[in-house]
């Protein structure tokens, strides 16, 4: 049976919109007080018109959009099944015989609106929201960009679950320009959700087993939102366990390699009664006596079967909640997988080709399993911008942390015949594509007649060798600079260029880009964090001229940054793209100021849920216009926003090692772009969000900005939590007394931070396998080995560097014991039949 009169009864909004005012602003509103908020409804349509804090200005709805916003096919908060006086409404069923409500669903209208607003305008007055899909247990966060208001959460009331999610589609052709870059559009909460699961839903599997009500003749049920306000975004978890809300953690997060053993703890008001997964035996689960505060009780949790799953907790009381994995294959395995996938499948060889991308790593369509060489978009077949540098871009950062000799070899060609000479001209600059539209020039090219060639981002030979956009050149700076890894610690694998030519390269096309005629220069741009690394290893190298330029370089722009409130400009009128940028170089010089503004920044739309989707997930919602196969406005699930801000949030942790609220972001977003990996080493873009379609996109597309965020960010991190006590994140915690014994887990091997001294540990060449640490005398011993992973070239010697994080008291700073060689600013560890043991003390 279709829910056909149900859909009428609860769909309020919906119509075409109208010039003619139906919300009835005009007949004046009810002002109201609670000990939290002052709250305006409007009069006649009971929605809400204003919600403030006591004691602040900041508004959650947008009051000053409403004029543009009072229309049928207007969602406004308050809009049910019918205008209600209080967010609690009642449904009643008057009539003779039961009925059953297939949706039920109440939508959500915060002030997410940044048309015709400038920065300052957009980060003072607009928040965003996102979901936690937990049944029972979810709730809603919306949280003000500048990162340091009080959020509000949204819960539940009653048996209110938060089953659903769906975005809500209104008239996109308004003055507040719905449903584009400047108003991703609003969502809303959903009770019920069979009538869509069984229709619009049907090809999908949901995220919460869909559920209807029966209202027998004379029956009334309840439904009710409860606002709640957090002292701060850190604070929201404690707000829900206030509000009597059930709150689980995951460590290291939500998305789950089959290698690792990751930890659950729940906190309730009441005692777990039952835990289940769906699929059947997707997951296994234990208890632990990890916890060590009593208001929290732990599991470990290992994946099966890859893919999503859903752990379904039930309480004594009745409450349910659900919390949502990813497994994936073992770390180090999806990393070859990726690696494989790039150099084989994605790989373009045809000499003939006009444009000139051969031999090239170019970008894919998994839904026809066929690399794409002609789109309309000119940069996804031209090898440039992010949806065209992503597949390249990927493969070799993958070299960097896994390096194969048979892919770097078809790396070596693709850099030496087609990155440097086609997509990089001769005096540094890089093209916009190295495809375009113009049958004239190619006259034997058969450009396919279904393709609609009209758009503006059909480029001509001219728009598409433009050489004026700064975030070009840091892909190519990627480039080099992982096979200049390479090539110093793997120098076996390279045969055409030795490590000195790549590194300069690297400086040649930074240098390019900074020359002052190049745009967005002095904007944050996707991956930089690469170009401080570069710097690292300029000084590392003692090539000091190469360094003091491209530090002046970037002091330069971090000077700019410092005199900005928000310095995160981009091509768009609001991003999330500056940060990763605008953060590395302001900690770099030292703008403390600049630095933390950031962080608060990024944590008002990078969130921590229990759902791998949106765990870590930073705000992207309009790339698949430019970059995926599914074009729309759409929350964007692990784009590469995730990879690229979980950088400076786990920088930012380093220097502060008991902020565990960024680390837990910062790891889950660091991990994000592992999901993105299918089980034949495909990456997608990203994840579409919208409950019809639940799927990766079927393009490559912009997926190696987020990879590189993995890259450089990805590693096991060894903590001493105050709830939960020893964990590792990226590892397993095997022993705690009187030594902490962790094994290595995470996909590089090539990272580990010891939180409670502040240290870092890193590999230029070899991959942990095993840390020791001793809490009393703080010694660590390190098992290195030659290779993470079968198939990966093994490394001829260790090379570790240690750094001190932090200079907070409690930080401690390690050299080895006997003292070893040291090279460029690591330690030499020989090998002896492939792995070595390393003992670091006090210094």
């Amino acid at each position: 049976m279709r829910f056909k009169t149900l859909a009428l009864l609860f769909a309020v909004a919906g119509l075409a919109a109208s010039q003619t005012p139906t919300l009835g602003l005009s007949d004046g509103f009810i002002s109201l007080d609670t000990p939290t908020f002052s709250v305006q409804l409007v009069k006649d349509s009971q929605t809400l018109y204003s919600l403030t804090a006591k004691n602040s200005s900041f508004n959650f709805v947008p009051t000053d959009q409403m004029t543009l916003r009072q229309y049928n096919g207007n969602y406004h908060l308050g809009d049910i099944t019918f205008r209600v006086r209080t967010l609690l409404f009642d449904v009643n069923n008057p009539g003779k015989s039961s009925l059953e409500i297939g949706s039920l669903g109440a939508p959500l209208e915060f002030n997410n609106i940044f048309t015709n607003r400038d920065a300052t305008d957009t980060n003072d007055l607009c928040s965003l929201f996102d979901p936690y899909i937990g049944q029972d247990a979810g709730y809603v966060q919306v949280t003000p960009l500048l990162g340091t208001l009080p959020p509000l959460v949204v819960t539940p009331v009653g048996k209110s679950p938060l089953e659903g999610w769906r975005f809500l589609p209104e008239d996109t052709d308004t003055d507040t320009a719905y449903q584009s870059q400047t108003f991703e559009g609003l969502y809303e909460w959903q009770f019920h959700t069979l009538a869509y699961a069984q229709n619009e839903w049907a090809n999908v599997t949901p995220w919460n087993v869909p559920t209807s009500a029966i209202l027998d003749p004379g029956q009334t049920r309840t439904y009710g939102l409860q606002f709640n306000l957090a002292p701060s975004i850190r604070e929201i978890e404690n707000t829900l366990t206030a509000a009597r809300r059930p709150v689980a953690v995951g460590l290291p997060g939500y998305i789950l390699p089959m290698d690792q053993t990751a930890k659950l703890f729940l906190s309730s008001p009441t005692a777990v009664q039952n835990i289940a997964v769906s699929p059947p035996g997707a997951l296994t689960w234990t208890a632990n006596s990890d916890a060590v505060n009593k208001a929290w009780v732990g599991y470990s949790v290992t994946g099966i079967t890859w893919g999503r799953s859903r752990l379904t907790i039930t309480y004594t009381d009745g409450t349910v909640q659900t919390v949502h994995y990813y497994v994936t294959k073992a770390a180090t395995a999806v990393i070859s997988d990726l690696g494989n996938f790039l150099t084989t499948s994605q790989w373009f060889d045809n000499p003939s080709d006009p444009f000139h991308r051969s031999p090239s790593v170019i970008s894919y369509d998994r839904s026809v399993n066929a690399i794409v060489k002609n789109d309309p978009r000119a940069w996804i077949p031209g090898l440039s911008d992010e949806a065209g540098a992503g597949s390249w871009l990927a493969a070799t950062m993958k070299q960097f942390v896994q390096p194969n000799a048979a892919e770097v070899t078809k790396l070596e060609q693709f850099i030496n015949q087609t990155l440097w000479g086609s997509i990089q001209n001769s005096d540094g600059s890089v093209k916009k594509s190295v495809f375009f539209y113009q049958p004239s020039l190619v006259p034997n090219y058969d450009y396919p007649s279904s393709i609609d060639w009209g758009n503006w981002w059909s480029w001509d030979q001219a728009d598409s060798y433009a050489t004026d956009r700064a975030y070009d050149y840091v892909h190519v700076t990627a480039a080099y600079w992982a096979m200049y890894r390479v090539a110093r610690n793997y120098p076996s694998l390279v045969k055409v260029h030795n490590w000195q030519w790549y590194i300069n390269q690297a400086v040649l096309t930074v240098v390019r880009m900074t020359a002052g005629d190049v745009g967005y220069a002095d904007d944050g741009l996707m991956d930089e964090t690469v170009i401080r690394f570069l710097l690292s290893d300029l000084q590392r190298e003692g090539l000091k001229a190469n360094a003091t330029l491209v530090q002046s370089r970037m002091q330069t722009r971090a000077a700019n940054w410092a005199t900005e409130r928000f310095p995160f400009g981009s091509e768009m009128a609001w991003d999330s793209t500056g940060q990763e940028g605008v953060y590395v170089w302001s900690k770099y010089f030292n703008d403390t100021t600049t630095a933390q503004n950031v962080i608060n920044s990024i944590i008002a739309y990078q969130p921590a849920v229990a759902h791998w989707g949106y765990n870590g997930n930073a705000r992207r919602y309009w790339d698949n216009i430019y970059g995926g196969k599914l074009q729309r406005i759409e929350r964007q699930l692990h784009h590469y926003g995730s990879g690229l801000n979980a950088l400076p949030l786990i920088s930012h942790f380093e220097s502060n090692p008991t902020d565990y609220y960024l680390l837990r972001v910062a790891y889950g977003g660091l991990s994000g772009p592992l999901s993105n990996i299918d089980q034949g080493g495909f990456a997608s873009a990203s994840f579409h969000s919208f409950e019809d379609t639940l799927m990766w996109d079927a393009y490559s597309g912009d997926y190696g900005p987020n990879f590189v965020g993995h890259s450089l960010g990805m590693g096991t991190v060894l903590i001493k939590h105050p709830d939960f006590g020893w964990q590792a994140l990226g590892g397993n915690v095997v022993a705690t007394s009187p030594t902490v014994m962790v094994q290595t887990r995470d996909s590089l091997r090539r990272r580990v931070f010891i939180a409670p001294i502040a240290t870092l540990l890193e590999l230029d060449a070899g991959a942990f396998e095993a840390v020791a640490y001793d809490p009393a005398s703080h010694k660590v011993t390190v098992t290195i080995a030659a290779a993470a992973q079968s198939g990966a070239a093994s490394a001829p010697q260790g090379r570790l560097v240690v750094t001190r994080t932090s200079t907070d008291s409690g930080s401690i700073a390690l050299k080895p014991s006997p003292t070893l060689k040291k090279d460029a600013g690591a330690w030499i560890i020989p090998f002896a039949s492939g792995t070595a043991t390393a003992t670091l003390i006090p210094a």
